[in-house]
Order: structure tokens, then C-alpha cells, then sequence
């Protein structure tokens, strides 16, 4: 071979070399670098509160204290009052109670400027009832025992002269929230009742109905004794009516002894 072919080899051979390190390090280089790709879109929030959710499943049925709460038809409700967290339009401090009667929502007052809010039925016409009070004590499935004067009323309740066991189809309902005034029983109650389609209405003796779930929910919440009022509205003007002079009609016939007394 010439001394020129022998130069033009190596000049060849040291090309090819050059070039197959450049495409090497090329390809080095890509693999340490990333084009840019939009992140994947973030996964919603968690609720904040493990009770809040579907309503087929908040109002699902359960077996609560041994008792079998049967489901409420959530297809059947008025979506207002499916309990839900809204903003607070009572201005109240966290962990107050406010019942507006114009609309049938209690407002339980929560951090944040928030509240959990729970359509309820009301007191029929004559048996209504404004004002302030505690919950003062509170009871689990409690036994209902129509007082004398409701008797009178209807005498078909005779039969639950000396109480009527607890349980789903009970006119108090999974829980029973009684309130006090100046240490007095109002008579007043926040409680259950198997008639879920009664939310929304006046349809009470004068007490505050909730679905079940709703009250065990409610009931879960309220651990000590607990600032109430109840208003015609939320206004301004419905935060200064007068106390109402008279107390509810009795729905039962006064605390049960093995109620909670709230501290």
C-alpha cells in the first residue's frame, strides 16, 4: 500500500470514530434531557369532612345503636335541604346554632366562616316559637312519652302513657337535643323523625325535625352545651325580635333520667 492510501485510511478511520463519538454523546445528551410536557391536572381535594358527599350516601341506609334507619329517597328531597357546607350568613361565633324559620335550615356555625346547614320542619301555626336557649342535654335513640296534654289531644296515644319504645318509627327519632332557658326545660327539642318528607314544612308540636341521618349527624357535633337561637330570619331585624314569652307545646313529657347532661 502507498505511503498517500495508507494516509487517507487512517484519515477515513479517524472520521468515522469522530463522528460515531459526536452521535454517542448526542445520544447521551437526549437521555438527560425532557421536553416540556404539561404536569398531569391535579387530583381534586379531598372533602373536608368525611360526612359530606354523595347524598344517596349520606342518607343511605344503616344499622345505627341496633336499629335499622331505612334510606331516604334522596330523588323524592328538595336539594336545599340535603345537609351541605355553606358560608355562614349568621355572623355567629363557631359552634353556635341559629334555626331561621322562614326558610327551614338550622345553621350549625363552624371555623372559617363556614356552616353546616340542615333542612328541618318546623312547628305547625300556633305552636311557633322564637328565641334563645342551650342545649342543655342530649340522648340516643331516647323513648318518647307523649305528656297529659297531648293525650288529651288525641286519645289514641293512651297506649304511650307510660313511653313508647325507641326506635325508627318513634316520634323523637335516633337523637334528641333538649333545650334550656335559664336552666329551665324549654320543652323545645331538636330531634329525628321517620317522616323525611316533612322537612321543608310546618309540620311539628312545635319542635325542630330533622331526617335521621341528619340528626345523628348533628348530634355527633355537639359535645358540650351549645348556644341556640331561633329566628324568623336572618336579618338584622330577626336577630333583635323579641323572646317569644311562651315555651313549645311538649312534645314529650320532660328529659328522660338517663339523658347526657351537657357541660
Amino acid at each position: 500500500m502507498s505511503d498517500s492510501s495508507l494516509f487517507f485510511e487512517r484519515l477515513n478511520r479517524r472520521a468515522f470514530l469522530g463522528a460515531s463519538a459526536v452521535g454517542a454523546a448526542s445520544v447521551a445528551l437526549s437521555a438527560c434531557t425532557t421536553t416540556d410536557v404539561a404536569p398531569p391536572a391535579a387530583a381534586p381535594p379531598p372533602p373536608s369532612d368525611s360526612a359530606f358527599g354523595a347524598a344517596e350516601s349520606m342518607y343511605a341506609a344503616r344499622v345505627d345503636e341496633g336499629y335499622q334507619l331505612p334510606a331516604i329517597p334522596v330523588d323524592k328531597l328538595d336539594p336545599k335541604f340535603v345537609r351541605q357546607i355553606v358560608p355562614d350568613p349568621t355572623g355567629e361565633k363557631p359552634g353556635t346554632i341559629v334555626v331561621d324559620t322562614s326558610e327551614h335550615f338550622l345553621y350549625l356555625v363552624r371555623d372559617g366562616g363556614e356552616a353546616i346547614r340542615y333542612g328541618v320542619s318546623l312547628g305547625k301555626a300556633g305552636f311557633g316559637w322564637t328565641g334563645s336557649a342551650v342545649v342543655q342535654a342530649r340522648k340516643k335513640w331516647p323513648v318518647w312519652t307523649p305528656p297529659p296534654e297531648m293525650i288529651q289531644r288525641r286519645p289514641e296515644l293512651a297506649k304511650y302513657k307510660d313511653g313508647m319504645p325507641p326506635g325508627p318509627q318513634s316520634p323523637l327519632g335516633a337523637r334528641a337535643l333538649y333545650l334550656f332557658r335559664d336552666g329551665k326545660d324549654t320543652m323545645y327539642r331538636l330531634h329525628g323523625t321517620p317522616e323525611w318528607d316533612s322537612i321543608g314544612k310546618n309540620a311539628s308540636s312545635g319542635c325542630v325535625r330533622f331526617m335521621n341521618q341528619d340528626i345523628i349527624d348533628l348530634y355527633g357535633r355537639v359535645n358540650g352545651v351549645a348556644q341556640v337561637f331561633v329566628r324568623p330570619n336572618l336579618s338584622p331585624a330577626g336577630k333583635l325580635t323579641a323572646v317569644s314569652n311562651r315555651t313549645a307545646e311538649p312534645i314529650d313529657a320532660g328529659v328522660p333520667r338517663d339523658a347526657e347532661i351537657l357541660k
